[in-house]
């Protein structure tokens, strides 16, 4: 398999020089090395002819002379060749054009225009909008293929997150100044932290109104428990399942209402872990959410008791 390897065949290898001087040796057969100014031999390279075997070709930067057709030059001399062939259908085109031209001249009857085949097309707009156009595809039918979906398992963002808004921060006490008792103000009303304006129906939630408890402050407690009087607060601790269930249903409904808008959020100053449950105004739900808070207190122990043994 050795033409594998070498397919031009076997080169002539270079022999050392028959009158190559070897070091002086002694009776060990060592060599003593140059130990006088007549023992030392001459530069073995000076008797190596520098033989080139490959063929010789004319020089693409001076004709007059010839170059080897070696590896090392074996690149510069297809870049010459890719140069040569690429001036050539230049050329080819210049003549094909005046031709062209010259039958206009005439008034004879030509094709279209040739342009130019060596000229280095440039990607303009549309070739951009292709590219992006491709790679959206290819992206979204890979996603379908590898997950099953065409997003990768992503959800789109909201488009209101990128719309500017005039929402702000309210404080508890600014907030309480917008429950319905000034007419010259709108009235506002907050849950878990998100303030709305429900100043369209001032009938329901202004003085008088049936939910005018709720107007001005964050009650989003009693949304879940129903304690319209005692659960006032935006305190979500110890709630059941079904409970949270009602907050976030109520959540839901005044963030994707249309005739309440969002004007902002809340700030609350942060809660007591240690401080007790509000008391539920059911006696047997009561029953059930000390419960809850027991348990709880009985977790938080466990896992400090953990951290200190660790």
């Amino acid at each position: 398999m050795s033409w594998i390897y070498n397919p031009e065949g076997d080169r002539t290898k270079r022999k050392r020089p028959a009158n190559l001087k070897d070091f002086p040796k002694g009776p060990d057969g060592k060599p003593l090395g140059p130990q006088t100014p007549g023992s030392a031999p001459g530069s073995p390279w000076a008797g190596f002819p520098l033989r080139d075997d490959y063929p010789q070709v004319d020089d693409p930067a001076d004709p007059s002379r010839k170059v080897s057709t070696k590896q090392a030059n074996r690149p510069f001399l297809a870049y010459a060749q890719y140069r040569a062939e690429r001036e050539k259908a230049h050329a080819d085109w210049l003549q094909r054009k005046k031709e062209r031209e010259e039958k206009l001249a005439r008034g004879e009857e030509v094709g279209p225009e040739e342009p130019d085949p060596t000229e280095e097309r440039e990607v303009g707009c549309l070739g951009l909008l292709k590219f992006i156009l491709y790679a959206t595809l290819f992206f979204v039918l890979a996603g379908k293929f590898f997950t099953g979906s065409f997003l990768w398992e992503m959800e789109l963002p909201s488009v209101r997150q990128f719309i500017p808004t005039n929402q702000r921060l309210f404080s508890e006490n600014t907030l309480a100044q917008f429950d319905g008792t000034d007419p010259e103000k709108p009235v506002y009303i907050a849950i878990d932290g998100d303030v709305y304006d429900v100043s369209s129906n001032r009938a329901t939630y202004g003085p008088g109104g049936s939910y005018h408890m709720m107007a001005g402050r964050d009650a989003a407690r009693a949304y879940g428990t129903g304690c319209f009087k005692t659960h006032l607060t935006h305190d979500l601790r110890g709630l059941s399942e079904s409970e949270m269930k009602g907050v976030q249903h109520w959540k839901k409904f005044y963030a994707e209402s249309k005739k309440y808008p969002k004007v902002g959020r809340v700030s609350h100053p942060p809660i007591d872990p240690a401080s007790p449950y509000p008391e539920h105004c059911d006696p047997k739900k009561a029953q059930a959410a000390l419960e809850r808070e027991r348990k709880a207190n009985e977790e938080g122990a466990a896992k400090g008791a953990n951290r200190e043994e660790l």
